[in-house]
């Protein structure tokens, strides 16, 4: 079992070939350099081109080739360029997530990305999110950035005909959804509007075009190639649950977990619904009556912004030397309202010198006007505080032991996204959830996420469904996630088209949440103590979980 170290860690010949490889990234990924806080890029624009791809994967091979070769110096003889064992834990982590991202640039993964929610055009439209509109310069280096979505837009168009060439395009609904999203980015009202820059800023008219332009492209050439059928198959989805959960899933296994966690998840929240409203009382008429409840209703973007804030810096406060030793950098986060209006929740990390502080953002879509506490206080502490913020911000202060890619650069979700719901879940133990009402919002999150364990694996593997009357489809696939969230129609559809367009994703949420559960019980029974578990477990990183667990258990 490791434990923390008491002084600083002398950097590695792997720590600073994994530093020069972040750095390299960013210069062929200028939108990850701005997501990692890494200046010097921000008027730059990756293109998204079959030779942008293939420049990304020839780094990957040298970094792996560095490993091996710095590996093979290792020996018993103690001398300083042998790994210690923040090196072994770093060439184990390299291993398994760059030979998994050459795996699916290999198979074309990469070529074909296109989805709802995590594909080059909402790479390259979220980016101007993250960039401060405050003085000329900002400014300048957002039309200059602007004014490459032209380029970055044909050579992303260039990737996706090469692999429609080879018979890979993504659905129908996919495409649809994109193209959707050009559209608005395209429109009056566009969001590129309100970075800074005048409405005619030449640069902004520029982008809104490219986006117009690709749009069109979209409806007239990828759109009669795509297919209707939105199951990517079992190959395919074993590769992406390996690479989103980062551990080798057995898939039928974990769909029979799914059902089962949803049989008593439900009957968890009748419990509650029975106590709250009588008994009789069904969870759907309980969670109705919940939203009727003006205690637990806010009016407003404005309003919603506020509440997010004061919830998260309480939550910190509390927590604070009691369940966690919050460092001073993490205590400070922003709650953001993101304009892109598509109806996701997210964060985003700080930046590495924590300049930019870490962010939640709420994508409330348009017309919205009405959020329910009860429902969203669990969303607050997923993501803020036990959540990623805590478990983003633990890392990046660790630049005394992790190397940069350490600490920005290496994502594993089942890990990050496992935390986060974990975190939830020890909120109620900790007794922040004493309220039936914002437990009944836990119970839901809970029951959603257990939810697309079943919907993910089901859809994508063509099993038969629950009732076992027909074969997983999109419109059983609807009908499912009504029954077993409380969402509004509009996240609903997002949601539905996110789970259907990024296979393996969303079980990494209550799969990982399962394996750091087990190995939170497994630590505690060594005899560790909860907090420092805590510690030890966030200072190494977003690692594979069985990596983690290696490490932390006798």
């Amino acid at each position: 079992m490791t434990s923390r170290r008491q002084s600083p860690r002398t950097p590695s010949l792997l720590d600073a070939s994994c530093d020069s490889y972040i750095h390299d990234l960013a210069q062929l990924s200028p939108t990850q350099a701005t997501a990692w806080g890494i200046e010097g890029y921000e008027d730059k624009l990756q293109d998204f081109s079959p030779q942008y791809w293939e420049n990304i994967a020839d780094r990957t091979r040298e970094m792996i080739a560095d490993v091996d070769a710095l590996d093979d110096c290792t020996d018993e003889s103690d001398d300083e360029d042998d790994f210690d064992d923040v090196d072994i834990v770093t060439a184990q982590v390299l291993h398994d997530r760059l030979c998994l991202e050459l795996s699916l640039h290999h198979n074309g993964e990469y070529l074909q990305l296109l989805n709802n929610i995590a594909s080059p055009v909402q790479e390259i439209r979220d980016t101007f999110m993250l960039m401060p509109q405050d003085t000329p310069e900002q400014q300048e280096a957002i039309a200059a950035r602007l004014s490459h979505v032209d380029k970055a837009l044909a050579g992303y168009r260039e990737s996706l005909a090469l692999a429609a060439s080879q018979g890979k395009v993504a659905p129908q609904r996919q495409v649809d959804a994109v193209m959707r999203q050009c559209k608005e980015l395209a429109d009056s009202d566009s969001m590129l509007e309100n970075l800074g820059l005048a409405a005619d800023h030449s640069a902004v008219l520029a982008a809104k075009e490219a986006f117009g332009t690709m749009a069109e492209w979209l409806a007239e050439n990828l759109a009669p190639q795509a297919p209707s059928d939105d199951a990517v198959g079992r190959e395919r989805y074993q590769r992406f649950s390996h690479q989103f959960v980062g551990e080798i899933v057995d898939l039928d296994e974990a769909y029979t977990w799914g059902l089962a966690q949803l049989e008593e998840i439900i009957a968890q929240q009748q419990k509650i619904a029975t106590q709250l409203y009588g008994a009789g009382t069904s969870v759907r008429e309980a969670m109705k009556k919940l939203n009727n409840e003006p205690r637990y209703t806010i009016h407003g973007t404005d309003k919603l912004q506020e509440w997010m804030q004061k919830t998260a810096d309480d939550t910190i406060a509390a927590l604070d030397g009691v369940h966690f030793d919050i460092a001073q950098p993490i205590r400070t986060i922003q709650a953001r309202i993101d304009p892109a209006g598509t109806g996701g929740i997210f964060y985003t990390p700080p930046s590495n010198d924590f300049s930019r502080p870490g962010q939640m953002w709420w994508s409330v879509p348009a017309g919205q006007e009405v959020f329910h506490t009860w429902q969203e206080l669990t969303t607050v502490y997923h993501e803020s505080v036990p959540g990623h913020h805590l478990q983003c911000g633990a890392a990046i202060v660790e630049r005394d032991n992790l190397n940069l890619w350490r600490r920005i650069g290496c994502w594993n979700s089942g890990h990050g996204e496992g935390w986060a719901l974990y975190a939830e879940a020890l909120m109620e133990e900790l007794g922040y959830h004493d309220d039936p009402g914002t437990r009944m919002g836990l119970l839901d999150a809970q029951r959603l996420r257990a939810a697309r364990v079943v919907l993910d694996i089901g859809i994508h593997l063509g099993k038969k469904n629950p009732e076992g009357t027909d074969v997983w489809d999109a419109t059983y696939a609807k009908h499912f996630l009504r029954e077993n969230s409380a969402m509004d129609d509009a996240n609903l559809a997002f949601e539905l088209d996110r789970y259907l367009g990024w296979p393996g994703q969303a079980p990494s949420y209550a799969l990982g949440q399962r394996l750091w559960q087990q190995l939170r019980d497994d630590a505690l029974a060594q005899g560790q103590d909860l907090k420092g578990f805590h510690s030890r477990a966030l200072a190494l990183g977003s690692i594979p979980m069985s990596i983690l667990r290696a490490q932390l258990l006798d």
